[in-house]
């Protein structure tokens, strides 16, 4: 069967693409490395950090209203702005939180305490910030959760497990945008879709933090009523969470000051580096797009916005069918001897640039450390730990090696990455059975 494998940057632009961020190829204190941990954390902007340090020196109060200040809300406007273009949103409120985490319990708390129905759905895949405040509210109002089961053959959930699940009394529907063990996406356009054929009001709200580094986002198309993004993911900074919440969903009862309208969701004086550690990382992907990014209108940046994700993702397609294919004299994870590739998948449209592995002769721990022995940081998701034991046990394994490169990497970082899997797979393996004169 044929698939799409994707199409990888130039050599010029791989060139300044690595350039643009920070750690690529060596760690903070100069050594080489591969860091192909980036679902656990990412590659910094150089932009975004100088632009964090730029704006969260300045003193001043972004709600007064002497000519820095005025400024400042300037930066946070702009910033607002570019979180629309990421999403493709129109009207809604946007608002700034610690973590993404923090942003999810916040949604699932206002709808699931104001919106009427006795359950609530999600799925096994969810991250825990989503699943534990889906269990949390469910078991505080009295209503059951429902959970929708994995696919073990597609590493992620069908749409009809999700919407078999949806009757007239959901009062909440959350699902993540692409599982964070298999990098499976979901289908969320058919998910919406269906779902509210069964009850056209129902709400919805969408964990896009793993996903939205690596392809687009469009909530015209999805018309969700909460998502949430992390720019400490999306080559950002940390300490910092965004959500976008619909015209109804932002209006439900939650914390907030009472003298501020009834669509504010910050709390306190707002962080402005937040907002403008956002618009470097619309810049950035503009630019990927080939257009500048001081383009005029939120429209036209959508564009040059939607061109830059498109060259992320083909470029990640490209080093995901290198990983498991391989090519010129690498041999690609899917044929290498002592590695299996679990919830593997022919069709690489529907995969974001995650990827779960396994050895034939050495514990996934004990492999990780193997890895970074030779220069490779990787990490283990094994069924001990509370951010993977129901998402593995629903796969049916007990770990896994996750590997997660982003799209500053290479072709030739993926080939480096493909030897040293090779030597350990190898260094591990039994020796062969001689035979002993008698």
């Amino acid at each position: 069967m044929t698939y799409d494998t994707g199409k990888s940057f130039a050599p010029s632009l791989m060139r300044a693409v690595k350039d643009r961020f920070l750690h690529v190829d060596r760690d903070a204190a100069g050594r080489d490395r591969l860091y192909f941990d980036n679902a656990g954390g990412a590659f910094r902007l150089k932009a975004a950090i100088d632009c964090f340090a730029r704006v969260d020196a300045i003193p001043d109060n972004a709600e007064r209203y002497h000519a820095t200040s005025v400024e400042l809300q300037d930066v946070q406007a702009r910033g607002v702005d570019d979180i629309r273009v990421i999403l493709n949103a129109t009207g809604g409120s946007v608002f700034a939180s610690l973590t993404a985490s923090g942003a999810m319990f916040d949604m699932v708390r206002a709808i699931a305490e104001s919106v009427p129905g006795s359950n609530m759905v999600t799925t096994v895949l969810e991250h825990p910030s989503a699943f534990d405040a889906m269990t949390l509210y469910a078991q505080r109002l009295g209503k059951e959760l429902r959970v929708a089961r994995s696919n073990p053959e597609t590493g992620g959930v069908d749409v009809d497990e999700i919407v078999g699940l949806v009757d007239e009394d959901t009062c909440l529907l959350n699902v993540i945008y692409a599982s964070n063990i298999s990098g499976a996406k979901l289908d969320i356009e058919e998910v919406v879709r269906r779902a509210r054929a069964v009850k056209p009001d129902l709400y919805v709200v969408v964990d896009a933090v793993q996903h939205a580094p690596h392809g687009l986002i469009d909530l015209q198309k999805t018309a969700v009523d909460g998502i949430n993004i992390a720019p400490y993911k999306f080559f950002g900074c940390r300490g910092s969470g965004f959500a976008w919440l619909s015209d109804r969903a932002s209006k439900l009862p939650h914390h907030k000051l009472g003298a501020k309208k009834p669509d504010v969701w910050d709390l306190g004086s707002s962080a402005p580096w937040q907002f403008a550690v956002v618009t470097t990382i619309v810049d950035y992907v503009c630019w990927l797009g080939g257009h500048a990014p001081a383009a005029d209108g939120v429209s036209e940046r959508r564009k040059s916005f939607v061109r830059g994700m498109q060259a992320i993702g083909l470029h990640e397609r490209a080093l995901l069918a290198r990983l498991l294919d391989g090519g010129g004299e690498s041999v690609g994870l899917r044929m290498m001897g002592g590695v299996s590739v679990f919830l593997d998948h022919h069709d690489l449209s529907k995969r974001d640039l995650i990827i779960a592995i396994g050895f034939d002769h050495i514990g996934c721990a004990a492999a990780v450390g193997e890895y970074e022995k030779r220069g490779v940081i990787v990490y283990e998701r094994v069924s001990t730990s509370l951010y993977s034991k129901r998402m593995l046990e629903s796969f049916g394994l007990e770990g896994a090696v996750r590997v997660s490169p982003l799209h500053c990497n290479s072709e030739a970082d993926i080939d480096r990455f493909l030897k040293i899997t090779r030597e350990i797979s190898e260094a591990f393996a039994p020796a062969a059975n001689s035979a002993v004169p008698r």
